[in-house]
């Protein structure tokens, strides 16, 4: 019989436990930009998998997240009709620990598997190409080599790494000279003459090789992570890596702990657009901007301005005789900035942490894994909020030493329970809710439910809540 020259089986594991906030006021901790639709009715963690779906190429996916953005991955998994691991990191150890405990779950799930370790918030506009550098970075990586995808730059980047490539080691695979930090800007522009690569940071490996040069370099890390994929357990669905074990581990990049130490690492040249999405002139860059330069998202208009980027929720913002802006609008925060000065940025949010860090953290609409609440309105002694329980969906069991509460159905069905008694609230119909009665609301209906919430009450703040139980284990 003839070879059939079928491509392996490649697992993607996708780091999604980022909660950086170089896209403020959009992207905050509570729901950063990995989660974020961008560049369309996707998120570019939707995109990502989207890149890694066909069946022929891929396999089942490995997601390490931590339980913050559980539910927001699993939402989004659902909403895509993609099924896949999630393994949850107990804190953070940086991407070294995280690769390497996705590795030693997929050895141990599908017997050293062809890994590809991807970003959930990268941008690659050609999925075609990226498959196809796939099935070639597969042979090598199943030859005992680390592979990192090298972009071919565009420009002299300074918020990018640089990788030197030195001989070549297989088709279209040339060992790694040397690794270079992010430069400044007249190293950028000598890398790029001396045809350096970006570093994009996208690995393919055969797990128990990384494994094993985890362990040359980072022994007891190594032995840690180890430790914790097999004490890892299960909760609603997810899989959850022991704690105690994995907080040893230390916290260090992919890059510093195995990357720039292997001689087993390679790089592979490749020519689709790429971007880590870590700035506004980045969302710029990949945005559909008209002939002027600019881009507009929602209610906008440009009169006599040039190069300028604008997201506005709700608001109408108008534009008139300036250039090369960024401006973000939410319903709590606007941002007006220079478009390129994403280091600008950085100090923004830095000095908000201190002076505002609940802007940062959270938008005035939070995500639940039940549904959603938005503040409305807030003064001496009441709140107002607008709550979304989605099909099915249920609140856990609580109480409120501080406050009562006052809920208006406006849309929807809502089974409502108070102390013993249960009760059924259509719209145009309301509940009361004394101070320290247990309750629980939930939505038994084909639609979402949607509800007012009127608090009233001498504190009012999210930690006055005793869960008593919980669908979600919060309790």
């Amino acid at each position: 019989m003839a070879p059939t020259n079928l491509a392996p089986t490649i697992i993607p594991l996708i780091m999604c436990g980022g909660a950086g906030t170089r896209l403020w006021p959009a992207s905050r901790e509570g729901r950063p930009k990995q989660f974020l639709p961008l560049f369309g009715a996707h998120s570019t963690f939707q995109d990502t998998l989207h890149r890694v779906s066909d069946p022929h190429l891929f396999g089942r996916p490995i997601v390490v997240t931590n339980a913050q953005y559980r539910f927001l991955v699993a939402e989004q998994l659902a909403e895509i009709g993609v099924e896949a691991d999630i393994l949850l990191e107990p804190v953070r150890r940086d991407s070294g620990p995280a690769i390497a405990a996705g590795a030693a779950f997929a050895a141990k799930r599908d017997d050293d598997p062809v890994v590809v370790a991807l970003a959930a918030d990268h941008v690659i506009s050609d999925p075609a190409a990226f498959a196809k550098v796939c099935r070639l970075a597969a042979d090598a990586a199943g030859a005992d080599r680390i592979v990192t995808f090298g972009v071919r730059p565009t420009r002299p980047a300074t918020e990018y790494g640089y990788i030197s490539a030195g001989a070549s080691v297989g088709p279209q695979i040339f060992a790694v000279d040397k690794f270079v930090e992010k430069p400044n800007a007249a190293n950028a522009k000598r890398y790029v003459e001396q045809g350096y690569l970006w570093n994009s940071g996208n690995f393919m490996f055969r797990a128990g090789l990384l494994l094993g040069e985890y362990k040359k370099f980072e022994p007891d890390s190594l032995d840690a992570i180890m430790e914790s994929v097999q004490r890892a357990g299960s909760d609603l669905g997810f899989i959850t890596l022991d704690v105690e074990s994995f907080a040893r581990a230390g916290t260090k990049s992919i890059d510093y702990a195995v990357m720039e130490r292997t001689e087993r690492a390679a790089v592979m040249p490749v020519s689709y657009n790429w971007s880590d999405v870590g700035s506004w002139q980045a969302v710029w860059e990949l945005s559909d901007r008209d002939t002027q330069g600019n881009f507009g998202h929602g209610s906008v208009v440009f009169v006599d301005s040039r190069g300028s980027y604008v997201m506005s929720d709700k608001h109408l913002v108008a534009l008139f005789g300036v250039d090369n802006l960024v401006v973000v609008t939410t319903e709590d925060a606007v941002l007006v900035a220079k478009r390129e000065d994403g280091d600008g940025l950085r100090r923004l949010v830095q000095q908000l942490k201190k002076v505002a860090p609940a802007v940062t953290e959270e938008h005035l609409k939070v995500h639940r894994p039940w549904g959603s609440y938005q503040a409305i309105d807030s003064g001496p002694r009441f709140q107002v909020k607008r709550i979304v329980v989605k099909q099915g969906g249920r609140l856990s069991l609580q109480m409120h030493h501080h406050r009562a509460e006052h809920w208006i159905v406006v849309r929807g069905t809502a089974r409502v329970t108070i102390g013993d008694e249960t009760k059924t609230v259509h719209e145009n119909e309301s509940i009361y809710i004394p101070i320290g009665a247990k309750h629980r609301l939930e939505n038994p209906g084909k639609i979402d439910l949607e509800l007012i919430e009127v608090q009233t009450g001498s504190y009012l703040g999210e930690d006055d809540i005793v869960r008593i139980e919980d669908d979600y284990r919060r309790s």
